[in-house]
């Protein structure tokens, strides 16, 4: 989350009153997290509290009633998750300053900063659920991220990038190279609808449980498992940067618990974990270098992805990441 537009106070207590009949607001704070929508939390003179979200430039018009129509069908399913509020005239989306908005409902919890070993396991069943919640959902999204995103980002900040770091240009195109020849055939792998941005921001807690999921906006169509790996990646990594193999081996059982892995899943992880941390360093380095200083927002630091990149570009085998 974050805000990259401010929106006027009396804007928003008209959308919530007029467009949305909710009745009156009584405040509206932005949210500062994350780095692709801006993000209002509005509190109600009832004190009900809901989520606006104003869809920025990366995010396509649409797209959105996927989102949104994912986050409806997810909560029917049973899955914690922001539920799309309703217009007064039916419709669950508009616009607010020339850009598609919706409201959702506020999830109770908070995400952690510190994750113990509870928090992993907690969140390893979560996202088996979530890949068992999206069956039956009939919407598709391509993963605009994926291999071919990927250089389209690189050739972007090809020219710049060891401004951030020195040797980063050659360690991305290293990469992109390797996993040009060994990443997963599009059948290889059960896939289906994923979250692809389950990092500990987007994950509420309740007495260290999972008490829901949120920011479903770059949920796309790909691999579970590569999912999975993008969430080993945010997860299990300390803040020296270093591997908890602990960490790892309690979210993996808990997510196999509750939907098993396959052979070809199994085989292919230390790749998957390679261009998941291909991903976000690519991503985290485009929006460092392209920052909107304007924007309240703080760009994530690429160099953390960078070092998780080399640790697995290391690694023997899928036994590493506890399988």
């Amino acid at each position: 989350m974050a805000v990259y537009t401010q929106l006027p106070n009396e804007d928003i207590a008209a959308l919530v009153e007029q467009t949305y009949g909710l009745g009156q607001l009584a405040l509206a704070v932005g949210i500062a997290q994350g780095v692709e929508n801006s993000n209002y939390l509005l509190e109600l003179q009832s004190g009900t509290k809901y989520i606006l979200t104003r869809y920025e430039k990366r995010v396509a018009a649409a797209d959105v009633p996927f989102f949104l129509e994912l986050m409806k069908h997810l909560a029917g399913r049973g899955i914690a998750c922001p539920q799309p509020v309703a217009r007064a005239d039916g419709t669950l989306w508009g616009e607010v300053a020339g850009r598609p908005a919706a409201l959702v409902t506020f999830l109770q919890g908070k995400s952690h900063v510190r994750l113990g070993n509870q928090h992993c396991a907690s969140v390893g069943t979560a996202l088996a659920q979530l890949h068992d919640g999206v069956a039956g959902f009939t919407g598709r999204r391509a993963n605009s991220l994926s291999l071919e995103g990927w250089k389209t980002i690189y050739d972007k900040i090809e020219q710049r990038v060891d401004e951030i770091q020195p040797g980063l240009r050659q360690l991305i195109a290293h990469e992109l190279g390797y996993l040009q020849e060994h990443w997963p055939a599009a059948t290889a792998l059960p896939r289906g609808i994923v979250h692809a941005d389950l990092f500990p921001d987007n994950v509420f807690f309740i007495n260290d449980k999972v008490s829901g999921v949120i920011d479903f906006y770059f949920a796309c169509e790909d691999f579970f498992a590569y999912d999975l790996a993008i969430t080993l990646n945010a997860w299990c990594f300390e803040r020296d940067r270093s591997f908890n193999r602990t960490k790892a081996q309690l979210l993996m059982d808990a997510y196999r618990a509750q939907r098993p892995l396959t052979e070809a899943e199994q085989a292919a992880f230390p790749v998957l974990m390679r261009g998941a941390a291909l991903r976000f360093l690519l991503s985290r380095a485009h929006d460092l270098l392209f920052h909107e200083k304007s924007a309240l927002v703080t760009p994530h630091d690429p160099l953390e992805y960078a070092a998780k990149l080399r640790f697995h570009q290391q690694v023997a085998g899928a036994n590493e990441y506890g399988i």
